[in-house]
Order: structure tokens, then sequence, then C-alpha cells
């Protein structure tokens, strides 16, 4: 059983309740994300976050083809740091922590994703021609938005 882990750090010029605000928001999600990936959330959106939140989205991340992907956040410390858990979607495993850690002068941005590929053997095959790439390419495009939303540090 292979696990990969995607890990990536961003400091941001904004105090940690603005960060805080921000990332809790699950409708923000939507900013963040790659407008070709017709992100679409269909429930659970209407709070800020908060431990037990089941959240239903649409997304189209290759191919055009539509995936419903179901998360539940499960744990969640107010300013620090909340954990999404994939419950129903394209992966065996999708565990993502995101932990907004002080700094001088703004916030760092923390994401650890920990993600396992269904189909065995042929998933570790497509990991490092599509699925990496693509994480990484989205995670990219997150970096920058927020650059422009917040600038840089």
């Amino acid at each position: 059983m292979k696990i990969y882990t995607l890990h990536r750090k961003q400091n941001l010029p904004i105090s940690v309740d603005e960060a805080w605000a921000f990332f809790s928001d699950p409708k923000n999600l939507k900013t963040i994300t790659p407008d070709y990936m017709s992100f679409d959330i269909l429930s659970g959106a209407d709070r800020h976050m908060f431990s037990g939140q089941i959240i239903q989205y649409i997304v189209t991340p290759i191919l055009g083809i539509k995936t419903k992907w179901v998360t539940e956040i499960t744990h969640v410390v107010d300013k620090h740091y909340f954990v999404d858990e994939q419950r129903f979607g394209p992966y065996s495993l999708w565990h993502h922590k995101h932990f907004i850690n002080p700094i001088n002068g703004g916030v760092e941005m923390e994401d650890i994703v920990d993600y396992k590929l269904p189909l065995g053997f042929i998933g570790q095959l497509v990991h490092p021609i599509i699925v990496k790439p693509k994480l990484e390419e989205i995670f990219t495009y997150r970096t920058k938005k927020l650059e422009a939303l917040f600038g840089t540090l």
C-alpha cells in the first residue's frame, strides 16, 4: 500500500484572524480552485468550519469527467488548524491538514495532504504521470491566487 504526501507552505502578510476567517469559510475553496475544475459546492458550506461538518462538491479534475467528492471536517482548533478527510471521492485515502502559524509580519499557511490512490498497481503507475502533476498544478494555482488576494511576505 503506497501512501503519498504533498507538503506546501506559504507566507501571507495577513493576521491569524484574517487567515482563519478566509480559510474556515468553505465557500472560499471555490476561489482558490482553478476555474477549469468547475468546482461547485452542493451542500454543507452554509457555516464556517466545525468538527463533523460534511461538505459535498462536484469537481471536474481531468478530461471533463465530473466527480462527486464528499469531505468531512474531522478536527478544528480555532485559529490554528483544521483537517478534512474524504468520505467519498476519487481517492482511497485523502487526509488534508491545514495549519495557520503566526510569523513576523503575517502567517505561514501549511498544507499536508496524505493520499492513496485506488486500483493498486495501476494507481501507482498513473501517480507520477497524472495525479501528482495535477495536484502540484492545483496547489501552485492556490499559491498564486492567495498571493493575488493577500500579497506576499
